[in-house]
Formats: C-alpha cells, structure tokens, sequence
C-alpha cells in the first residue's frame, strides 16, 4: 500500500487525530512521510495497531530534542509525536509521587512540583524543551546525576503501548513495591524500540532549602593537582551534589574563565551547605581560584550548561557539523579524558567543549567542525576511552555521519538478550528500526 494511501486512511480512522503529510528535509533522520500527533493513550494504541497490521514502520518523538540520537532511517512511514500528550495524571503530595503523561515538558512538570516544595530528582539537558518520556526512554541525565542518580532511580512504574497496540503497566505507583523483576529496566534507555512509554510514575524529592555553587579553577592547569584534590574531596564527609570538571573552552563560556574548573554543587538545609562550604575552602589547593555563585548566577548557571549541547529540535545556524558524545569510564580517570578530548581541538581543528562527572565517570564531549575531522576525532577519542575500559556513545549525529560511526559502538556481550526481547515484542520491527544498540 502506498503512503499517500496509508495516509487517507488513517485520516479516515482517525478524524480527531491532528497529521501532517510530505517528505521533511531534516539531516538528522528520524523522520516520518505521515506525522500524527495523538491526545490520547487510545489513539497511540490503534495507531500502532495500524501499522503493526499493515506493515508500516513508526519512528517516535516527544519534542524531537533528540532526533540526531541513534538511527539510520532518514524517513519512517509513520512518525508518531507525543508533544500534544501532556499532562499530569495523579500527584499524591504525602507520598511524594507524581504519574504524568510522557509529552509533558520537563521543565512545566517541575513547575508544577515547584509549588508543593517537590521536584522530580533529574538534570536533563534542554529541559524547556525535552519531555518527561524522551528523558526516560534515553536514560538522559546530567552533572547532578551524583546526588540524584539516574533515570532509572527515580522511576517506579510506567504504562507502556506495545507494537500490536496492547498496553502494559510496568511496576507500581508506590515507592516500596518489590514485587517481582523490575521490569522498568526494559524501557528506561531502550530509546523506544519495544514500546512507546504513555505514563510514567515518578519518586519526588522535597525541593532544597539552600543550594550553592562552588566554582573551583586551576590557572596552572595542573592535572596532578585536580585529582588529588578529589581524592580528598571524595574522602571527606562532604556530600556534593554534583562534581563536574570543565575543560578550558567551556569554563570559559559558562564563566568567563579559560581554566580546567571544578563544579561543585551542594543542596541541603542552609546550615548543611554552609558547613560544606567551609569544608571545601579548608580542603581548596592553594592555588586554585574560588568563586560561588547562589540563587539568579547558580540558576543561570545550571541553565546555560544543560542547553550546551546540540537540540535537535532546533536546526543550527552553523555551517559546521556539530556533533556530542557521551563517554563512561571510573570516575577519576575523567581528568584524563577531559585532557584528551582537549587535545582533539589542535589536532583536528575543532572547537570542543567538555565536562565530565568526577564522582560518577559520565562524561560529555561537544565537537564542531569540518564533518570529516569531527568523524576522526570520534574514533579517536573512543580509541582512548576504550583503553580506558569504558565506552562511547554519539548523543547527537547528523544522519550521514551515523551511517560512518557507529553510535554505540561494539554489541555487548549479552546482545543476545536484547535480540530475544525485540524480536518477541516486535517481531515485524515496527518502532524505531535501527536506533538502538546492534541495530535494532
């Protein structure tokens, strides 16, 4: 059946269902030729109902912020967008929890929380623009990932449309629920390649008292001494939220400051962040440069470091290919790196922009160039990090460098699993072909 075809007929279907139809010229992919924009979990359901029937391909998006993010299709038949599904569905103030709908934006639901002291306990990048879902089903999250952990932590259920339209709950919506597998894990990260995520239920966090931001730079650029200071930062009684190293090129930009640049964040009642303070400025090499930032500077902060890297919902201006990866190794061989991904700028003639977590090893590397030098200096930088013993991950590729770099680099050794469960739940390979690890 021909898409056109395909076309009048969901409209026949599906009258109420806002969609598009015509080729979008979009480099990073991950489009579709029919776009539909459902307002219900019943419409998400018969709309892959549909095509698991008939032998369409579905791509999936909440706001697109993350269409350069794995995938090798330029143009599904189908795309379906959940950014007109939105909304809370229960919030249970005493037992701090929240079930919302996946379209919702990240930064709405915080402000929704906000007004009942609560937060949902994540850092995603572009939180004006992400939905909760696309956060969940990328595992995203940021520096303060040291404090909060990741996706995975903080949710406890979600409901889940399957390929052939069934829909499934996963987990529950209490905070004490061990019954059985968690069975969360299968989405969280699966980058929605089993099942499109229509509701997710969430733990809540009570919104800090007090935060403060210690900005902490080194004008010698002396590695030795950065991670011997974290040694004992880490050995201390501290307990910072987040402990991220800046390299050179984006401490300047969030700082003013061109210096390998310590962020370390504290978020508890106010006598507790003062007394870390003091701590940290007892425990400070002597000569490195201290400088805190509270309220509008730390917030301002905060908001500019997680719109560093490429939004694929909004098209550059640039003429350059922009590029981001996200690399996991033990949490102080960061510094290193951090030093390598610096040293791609000369060798490559890039402009790079990095930090990493030093309590949690999660880094991210930001990269504009000339498309060919960008791709060599990926595969140079995943040379170094394997040798590490970590991995590479490409967050954002535009779409013709995807099909030279491979985004997830070698299949893990229990790929075997992933195999089995896509080719049990979606066995016509309905969602998000190719977007995940392996190809599937």
């Amino acid at each position: 059946m021909l898409v056109e075809e395909a076309f009048l007929q969901l409209q026949e279907q599906f009258p109420d269902v806002e969609m598009k139809y015509g080729k979008t010229d979009n480099y990073l992919g991950n489009s579709g030729l029919v776009r539909v924009y459902p307002s219900s979990e019943q419409q998400i359901s018969a709309i892959l109902k549909y095509a698991n029937e008939n032998g369409k391909t579905v791509s999936v998006e909440g706001n697109g912020t993350k269409r350069g993010f794995g995938g090798l299709t330029e143009t599904a038949d189908i795309l379906v967008s959940l950014s007109r599904y939105k909304g809370i569905v229960e919030h249970t103030v005493g037992d701090m929890t929240v079930t919302v709908k996946s379209g919702t934006v990240f930064r709405e639901l915080q402000g929704f929380l906000a007004k009942y002291n609560q937060q949902v306990s994540l850092d995603p990048s572009w939180p004006e623009d992400a939905t909760i879902g696309g956060v969940i089903a990328s595992n995203d999250s940021g520096p303060k990932r040291l404090g909060y952990g990741s996706a995975r932590d903080a949710v406890i259920g979600l409901r889940v449309v399957y390929p052939d339209g069934s829909i499934i709950r996963t987990g529950g919506k209490v905070v004490k629920n061990v019954a059985g597998y968690d069975t969360n894990k299968l989405f969280i990260g699966s980058m929605g390649t089993i099942g499109i995520i229509t509701e997710i239920t969430l733990k809540l966090r009570p919104s800090p008292k007090a935060e403060s931001l210690s900005l902490l730079s080194f004008p010698d650029a002396n590695l030795k001494e950065i991670h011997s200071f974290v040694v004992d930062l880490l050995d201390s009684m501290i307990e910072p939220i987040s402990l991220e190293l800046l390299n050179p090129k984006l401490s300047k930009n969030l700082t003013g400051t061109e210096q390998y640049t310590l962020v370390v964040g504290f978020e508890d009642v106010k006598s507790s962040v003062d007394y870390q303070i003091n701590k940290l400025k007892d425990l400070k090499p002597q000569n490195s440069e201290l400088n805190i930032l509270q309220d509008e500077e730390l917030r301002a902060f905060w908001d500019r470091l997680s719109c560093m890297i490429p939004n694929g919902k909004r098209v550059s201006s640039s003429n350059q290919t922009e590029a981001c990866v996200k690399i996991g190794v033990k949490n102080l061989d960061v510094v290193q790196v951090i030093r390598e991904s610096d040293l791609l700028q000369d060798s490559f003639n890039l402009k790079v922009s990095a930090h990493g977590g030093l309590g949690h090893g999660i880094c991210q590397v930001n990269l504009l160039g000339a498309q060919e030098d960008v791709a060599l200096a990926i595969s140079r930088l995943r040379e170094v990090v394997e040798s590490y013993h970590g991995y590479l991950i490409a967050k954002h590729l535009s779409l013709a460098l995807r099909h030279k770099i491979d985004v997830w680099g070698d299949k893990p050794t229990y790929f075997f699993l992933f195999e089995g469960i896509k080719k049990k739940i979606d066995p016509n390979r309905v969602l998000n072909e190719k977007r995940f690890v392996g190809g599937i």
